[in-house]
């Protein structure tokens, strides 16, 4: 199981709420293309799409309102 130490995956202010949205997000588009889900191998989506995030082959992207709050 992955535990990463969560301040480092959101170093660039990103909120809980937005990590656990792209997360599940990304992890259901591994789930419904056979590529990625070929790639991904045993290891579950959701599991790939937090690594991809921790080595930054994804990032999160808020909308600009939620950033000037």
């Amino acid at each position: 199981m992955l535990n990463p130490d969560f301040r480092n995956v959101l170093k660039n202010r990103t909120s809980r709420y937005s990590l656990v949205t792209a997360i599940a997000k990304r992890a259901r588009e591994i789930t419904d293309d056979n590529e990625l889900k070929i790639k991904c191998g045993d290891v579950k989506p959701v599991t790939y799409a937090l690594t991809e995030l921790i080595d930054g082959e994804i990032e999160i992207v808020e909308p600009e309102e939620i950033r000037n709050i």
